[in-house]
Order: C-alpha cells, then sequence, then structure tokens
C-alpha cells in the first residue's frame, strides 16, 4: 500500500470491492446516529485501516458537516472517494445504506396489515412513541452543541417560531437563510490558527459540472408535472437539510403526508422503525418509497425516493471539494455556518412538536413513556435499538390493558 495517504491527493490506493466490504460490515452494525457513524469511521479507517490520517479526516468531518445533506453517508462516500476513485465513492455508499434501506423496505410490506389488530396496532404506536424520545434527545444534544450562547440561542427560538406559524415551504428555508444571516452579524468570534488545508484532487471543472446539475435537478423536476413529483419531493428534502438525519423529518412529512401519499400514522410508524436498523436515518426514505399509495411499492417504489433524497448531498459535496480550502479559510463563511446551524436547532424543535408530539402523546400513558424514553436515552445512555424493542413491548402492553 502506498505510504501517501489518500487525503494528501493521491492515486486511490484501494478498489471498489474492498471499499464495498469494508462499509457494507459498518452498514450491518453502525447503530447510534451520525455522530455514532462517525466514531465508527473514524475506528475503522484512521485508527485501524489507515486509509488516511487523523488531521485529513477531521477536516472530511468539517467539510460535510458545512454542507446540506447526510454528514455521515457524505464523509463515507468521500472516504471511499479517496480510497477507490469514483466507483469507490458509489460503493461505499451502497455498502453503509442498503441494508438498512431493504430493511426498511421489509417493514413497510408488512405494517399495514400488522396495524390491523390492537396488538400490532399498539406495536407501532409504541415505535411512535420511540419517534417522539430520539427527536427530543436530537433536540437537547444539538441545542447544547450548536447554541452555546445567547446569539445562537436567539436564533434557534426565532427559527422555531418560523418553522411553527409560516407555511412549511417558507418558514424552513426562511429559517435557514435568517441564521446564517444572523450568524454573519452576531457569530464572528475569533478562532486560533488557520484550518488545516486538504486536497483531493477533483478537478474544478467536475466540481463545477456536479454544482450544476444539483442546481438542474431542482429546476426542471417541477416543469415534468406528476411525472417528476415523486422525485422532485424528495430531491428537495434531501437538498435542504443542514444538521443531521433527524432534520429531514419536517421536510419528508410535508412532502409525502401533505399531498396524502403516506398517512401521518404510518409515516410515524416507519420513522420509529427507522431507529431500530442500522446506517444513515435518510434510508427512511426507502420505507416511505415502499409504503407510497398510489405507487408500485417494494423496491421498485423505494428505489426512486432512496437515490432521489441523498443525491443533493452527494452533488453538493463533490462540487464543494476543488473549493472548500478557499471558502473555509474565511471567517464570514464560518460565522454565517454558525448561525444556521443554530438555526437547525430550532427547526426540530419545532418538529418535535408538530407532528412528532402532536400526532402521538395523546394520553397520559403516551406521556409517561414518551418521557421515560428520552431519560433512558439520555441519562442512561440506553442504545436506541434497546428503546425500540422497549417501546414496541410498551405499546403492545398499553394495547392488552387497554
Amino acid at each position: 500500500m502506498s505510504t501517501d495517504p489518500p487525503g494528501t491527493g493521491a492515486r486511490p490506493a484501494g478498489t471498489p470491492g474492498e471499499v464495498f466490504l469494508a462499509f457494507l460490515r459498518l452498514g450491518l452494525t453502525s447503530f447510534g446516529g451520525p455522530v455514532a457513524h462517525l466514531g465508527y469511521f473514524r475506528a475503522e479507517f484512521v485508527a485501524r485501516r489507515r486509509w488516511l490520517g487523523e488531521a485529513a479526516y477531521a477536516e472530511l468531518v468539517a467539510l460535510c458537516g458545512f454542507l446540506p445533506g447526510p454528514a455521515s453517508s457524505q464523509v463515507g462516500f468521500a472516504l471511499g472517494l479517496l480510497r477507490g476513485g469514483p466507483w469507490g465513492g458509489l460503493a461505499a455508499w451502497a455498502g453503509f445504506t442498503l441494508p438498512s434501506a431493504l430493511l426498511l423496505v421489509l417493514f413497510a410490506t408488512w405494517a399495514g396489515s400488522l396495524g390491523a389488530s390492537p396488538l400490532g396496532a399498539g406495536l407501532l404506536h409504541g415505535l411512535k412513541l420511540v419517534a417522539v424520545a430520539v427527536v427530543a434527545q436530537a433536540v437537547w444534544g444539538m441545542a447544547r452543541t450548536l447554541t452555546p450562547d445567547r446569539p445562537r440561542a436567539a436564533i434557534a427560538l426565532l427559527a422555531t417560531a418560523l418553522a411553527a406559524l409560516a407555511p412549511p415551504a417558507i418558514g424552513q428555508v426562511a429559517a435557514i437563510l435568517l441564521g446564517a444571516a444572523a450568524g454573519l452579524l452576531l457569530c464572528r468570534e475569533e478562532e486560533a490558527g488557520a484550518p488545516e488545508p486538504l486536497a483531493f484532487g477533483i478537478p474544478r471543472r467536475v466540481g463545477l459540472a456536479c454544482l450544476a446539475l444539483f442546481a438542474a435537478l431542482l429546476l426542471l423536476p417541477p416543469l415534468l408535472g406528476p411525472a417528476a413529483a415523486v422525485f422532485d419531493a424528495f430531491y428537495r428534502s434531501g437538498a435542504l437539510v443542514f444538521g443531521g438525519g433527524h432534520v429531514v423529518l419536517p421536510l419528508l412529512r410535508d412532502a409525502v403526508v401533505a399531498p396524502g401519499w403516506v398517512s401521518e400514522d404510518a409515516f410515524l410508524a416507519g420513522y420509529g422503525a427507522a431507529q431500530a436498523v442500522p446506517g444513515p436515518l435518510f434510508t427512511f426514505a426507502a420505507y416511505l418509497g415502499a409504503a407510497l399509495r398510489p405507487g408500485p411499492g417494494g423496491l421498485l417504489g423505494a428505489a426512486v425516493p432512496l437515490a432521489a433524497v441523498f443525491l443533493p448531498g452527494l452533488l453538493l459535496l463533490v462540487g464543494a471539494l476543488p473549493f472548500w480550502n478557499a471558502l473555509r479559510a474565511r471567517p464570514a463563511a464560518r460565522a454565517a455556518m454558525r448561525g444556521a446551524n443554530a438555526a437547525v436547532v430550532g427547526l426540530l424543535g419545532a418538529a418535535l412538536y408538530d407532528p412528532v408530539w402532536t400526532a402521538t402523546v395523546q394520553r397520559p400513558a403516551d406521556f409517561v413513556l414518551a418521557i421515560t424514553g428520552f431519560l433512558l436515552l439520555t441519562l442512561w445512555k440506553l442504545p436506541p435499538l434497546a428503546l425500540v424493542a422497549l417501546g414496541a413491548l410498551a405499546g403492545i402492553g398499553v394495547a392488552a390493558l387497554g
């Protein structure tokens, strides 16, 4: 193996097959959400396999945290790109994504019949209560990290108000834009030292082509009418996500519940089930695609939403690689991202209220179970998979007693 690490711009040192197998193992075992995924990646590819150095990995995480999209999947794609070239990037995405996507498609095929029985309906309601606890934990954890001072707490509060009171299509985008603008004014604290450069070897023309394709796919599908409606809904959801997988929840809900493609109950049950599978939370789109009505269902119905929700983040990543070092060296860009990240906390807080809380917590027992799940996650550090199992059993128990 070459001693020149991929992070310095060397030729790919591995093969797509090697990359796929490495990420497939992680796709089958990586529970715990995007922050945990980044820890798994560091242990596997920095400490054990030594595909790149510690500094290069830190720069890669910083880049993906700056962009919209699923940060852990973007980091994984970039690691595959560095190790195995373009096919290596696709192999990394496939290995990490497909296991959870297939499991959620299977869940979508039998969730409808499951809900027809009282105990099955109780199980699904338990999964929805798990979603309440998981989103509440995400709000709590992100608030502690991304709103550590009064200016950013104020930005988050404003974003919450916009998301809760304005029409969804306007409020969410306006909150992020206003958060970035406020960050430029209020979040310009000085940082020690200059950022370390990270070279990917992507030509600027390739980056510009990816950015142009990203914009074209935002503009063209609405002009094509109903034939492109599903692709457009999931692509736009993936293009507007800052701050991690949970933030896609309100966007996907507006995309599929509002037009009647998926019921509110089915949406929240699937979101709860998504906590039980490894890999990226964005694979929730595969469940929604399989559950769309009308639609082909199964793997065919899941394929387009799954590809569409990941595509914008990956296009932006490849588009940004040639320009990242120059951009991130500017204090104004770092200040704007601090404000945008604070706004993300507000968006997620609004999503915790509607639809997660309003559609799920309907009686005192629901409130007790949701708060218990939140405390188990935050104070007792219970693994999400264990909480899913407890939530399903609790839902069945409440249904049996009721």
